[in-house]
């Protein structure tokens, strides 16, 4: 199915109008955005421009203007803890892992909602995904690397069995060798079924793998369109992304 047969259909989370604050100050000013099922959405801006604002307004945890809406539900005043179990969940710009667990308890705290005898099945992706976390079971996660932590923060989101993942700068702090590691099982994560909503530093990276794309600007969507049209739109990357 094409990005164009993807967006055609009902979106799968639907932000309109929203506004956020910190200490009073507007961080965000009447955003909208869509993501349908299926598709992988990159957020991109300079630094400031409020792409992390966005993702922790969507996940619940702060307070919102406007409305939010995923598969039909009002998000809006939702805890987060409620947002996550609905099946939007967030992996945050440094990782926030628990340092002195190990790989194996770290992963499994992520299923510790879900109950059933499948509620550990996740493990099966989370492995194909990243053999090493396999390989590490037992070792503490603040003894592993930069990468291997950003692949361990990822799997414990996936141990929810989420519908919607939202990633803020999965490259953060990685070895450069190993962010086409990380970014190619996002795709591996959207063909495996989940919808993934990204925000990334690394522009080219990222827009080679979305499939849409939104460009903040203060606060505001300056640009939205297909990932290729705004990768190879030189205007759009000198006047926005300082490119």
């Amino acid at each position: 199915m094409s990005p164009r047969e993807i967006a055609a259909g009902r979106p799968l989370l639907e932000v309109r109008a929203l506004t956020a604050a910190y200490s009073g100050l507007r961080a965000l000013h009447g955003i909208d955005l869509d993501v349908a099922a299926g598709e992988i959405v990159a957020v991109v801006g300079a630094n400031g421009a409020g792409k992390s604002t966005l993702l922790r307004a969507i996940a619940g945890q702060m307070a919102i203007g406007g409305s939010i809406t995923f598969d039909s539900s009002s998000l809006a005043r939702v805890p987060a803890y409620r947002v996550n179990r609905m099946g939007v969940v967030l992996v945050p710009e440094g990782r926030r892992l628990f340092p002195r667990l190990s790989v194996e308890d770290n992963l499994r705290l992520g299923a510790y909602a879900r109950r059933g005898p499948d509620r550990f099945r996740p493990l099966e992706l989370v492995f194909s995904l990243f053999p090493r976390l396999h390989e590490r079971l037992s070792q503490r996660a603040n003894t592993l690397s930069g990468g291997e932590q950003q692949m361990l923060a990822i799997g414990r989101a996936l141990m929810t069995a989420p519908r919607l993942l939202m990633l803020d700068e999965p490259s953060q702090g990685i070895m450069p060798r190993l962010v086409d590691d990380i970014l190619a099982a996002v795709l591996r994560i959207r063909n495996a079924g989940v919808t993934v909503l990204i925000v990334e530093q690394r522009l080219d990276e990222t827009l080679e793998i979305a499939d849409r794309a939104y460009v903040l600007q203060t606060g505001r969507v300056v640009m939205q369109g297909q990932a290729r049209d705004i990768a190879a739109d030189v205007g759009i990357r000198r006047a926005y992304l300082g490119m």
